[in-house]
């Protein structure tokens, strides 16, 4: 199932994080996908933010991974450094998706193939305006698919 929403300001796209978060269990995976600037970033300090994280968010572009803790332990991760696709191994991917937490991913897209079957992706678009985008968050395997009317729900006041 894919629910498509629009938002016209970062804190627009930090809202609809911190209501995909609300449902976020221990065991997520989360895929981000988007152009450079697409504001992968921005929902991910939205979701940490609606995860209780007080630390600052930013982009683990260098760092490959940091963790934050909240209501869950959050893994965020950015593989778009990466030069070869077993390097995820060398971030621990496999252990941190086995951990109690949430993994977030930015630039998902690129690892997709070693990634579980159960996962929530999120294709974030630029629209017309300089802060306009459009989020296209497909439920993938069961998991999300058990909460896909919940997540309707939660996003509808956004919904295109």
């Amino acid at each position: 199932m894919t629910i498509t929403v629009a938002t016209s300001s970062v804190e627009d796209t930090r809202r609809v994080a911190a209501a995909v978060a609300a449902l976020a269990a221990s065991g997520d995976v989360i895929l981000l996908a988007g152009d450079l600037g697409a504001g992968k970033t921005a929902f991910a300090q939205g979701f940490g933010a609606a995860l209780g994280v007080e630390e600052p968010i930013v982009s683990p572009t260098f760092t490959l991974a940091r963790q934050y803790q909240g209501r869950l332990r959050l893994h965020h991760l950015d593989v778009y450094r990466l030069d070869r696709i077993d390097e995820i191994f060398d971030v621990g991917l496999p252990e941190l998706i086995e951990d109690d937490g949430v993994v977030l991913i930015e630039w998902g897209d690129v690892v997709r193939a070693e990634l579980p079957p159960d996962l929530l992706q999120i294709d974030i678009t630029l629209g017309d305006g300089d802060d306009d985008r459009t989020l296209a968050l497909t439920t993938v395997g069961a998991r999300w698919a058990d909460r896909a009317p919940s997540l309707s729900a939660a996003l509808e006041a956004w919904r295109c």
